[in-house]
């Protein structure tokens, strides 16, 4: 039987109007790529792990993680680390900003966050895992929920046992990435143990990894009996895959419109990070979305080398006039002013 991904599901007192789930990615997952994915259909969008240590010593820049709109709700907040009372503080920062979900990492495989003992770590330590859950869940009214990989090492079952002790602790879904730590992103994802967690917990349970098509998304959902799918890497530079899983509209994307959500995507991470900021960190975006044969190759490494977001601007204007007209009808559609902002003097939130 195909899954409907058009379905919607909750978690907890949650409602989540589609089974698509948006990723939290790592120096991606910024608001404009997450309200972005809101429109093309994901459920529900996910911050990039905020440091629950930067919160705690009030960092500047990452506060600036809590920035909320209400049209990229439903919403959750992945924090990530190793003291249950810290996290627990940072949990009800993400309460107070306004998320409606607090996610917690056990799963980022990278060095400099396994080293302090937090994310795909905390699956070697099942106990303190289980004391982070519990602190968290007693700090928020929110729903908890957990993004874990299958273990550190290859062939590592560990989620199977440390999943069901963490529903036990609090969370109310879980996400499984079934690769190993070790694995980072190479080889598959072995859903056969998504279906085996599905099984052994009476939360929902997420599916990530290799989330690429509609045919996909359905064969994933159809085999595991997981409530939703989780995309990531398949939605860097290309929410028109969003769009082809939700509905199975696989047309691809005309110049102009690859043109005016670039355009906007621009505009958008400039108001929340600052032209400086900005500048460097959309420079891999423009491969994603010029990517898939939609523009020739050297018109990449054109806007690389261009000076400011606005020459950006004006160059993609140029190479398809069409785009004006469909940024302005984005635009218009965009609520503005409604963020909710910690009652703190952060200047980020200024753009700075």
């Amino acid at each position: 039987m195909q899954a409907n991904l058009s379905e919607s599901w909750t978690i907890g007192p949650v409602e989540v109007p589609s089974r698509l789930v948006l990723a939290p990615m790592a120096g991606v997952s910024v608001q404009a790529f997450r309200r972005q994915g809101r429109r093309f259909g994901a459920g529900l969008v996910c911050s990039e792990m905020v440091s629950c240590a930067g919160l705690h010593h009030h960092n500047e820049r990452t506060l600036g993680y809590l920035r909320i709109a209400s049209d990229e709700r439903p919403l959750a907040v992945q924090i990530f680390g190793s003291e249950p009372a810290v996290m627990a503080e940072a949990a009800v920062m993400v309460e107070s900003a306004g998320a409606d979900l607090v996610d917690i990492n056990f799963g980022c495989p990278v060095r400099k966050v396994t080293k302090t003992g937090a994310g795909a770590t905390l699956l070697d330590d099942p106990d303190l895992a289980c004391r982070i859950v519990d602190a968290v869940a007693g700090a928020v009214d929110l729903p908890v929920t957990v993004k874990m990989r299958r273990g550190l090492e290859n062939g590592s079952r560990a989620c199977l046992e440390v999943g069901p002790r963490l529903v036990q602790a609090g969370a109310q879904s879980l996400t499984l990435h079934p690769r190993s730590a070790r694995q980072m992103y190479t080889g598959t994802a072995d859903h056969a143990l998504t279906a085996e967690l599905v099984e052994r917990v009476d939360v929902p349970v997420v599916a990530s990894g290799d989330i690429t098509s509609r045919a996909r998304a359905q064969a994933v959902l159809a085999t595991t009996g997981a409530a939703a799918v989780m995309v990531g890497r398949a939605a860097q530079g290309n929410p028109w895959a969003l769009r082809e899983m939700l509905d199975g509209d696989a047309a691809e994307p005309s110049r102009e419109e690859v043109a005016a959500e670039l355009i906007l995507f621009v505009r958008e991470t400039v108001r929340e990070l600052g032209e400086r900021r900005a500048s460097g960190f959309l420079k891999k975006f423009y491969g994603w979305y010029l990517g898939r044969g939609r523009f020739p190759r050297p018109f990449k490494q054109e806007l690389v080398q261009l000076a400011t977001t606005e020459d950006v601007e004006l160059r993609l204007l140029a190479a398809a006039p069409g785009a004006a007209e469909l940024l302005e009808r984005l635009e218009a559609e965009l609520p503005t002013g409604d963020e909710i902002l910690l009652d703190m003097p952060i200047s980020i939130y200024g753009g700075g």
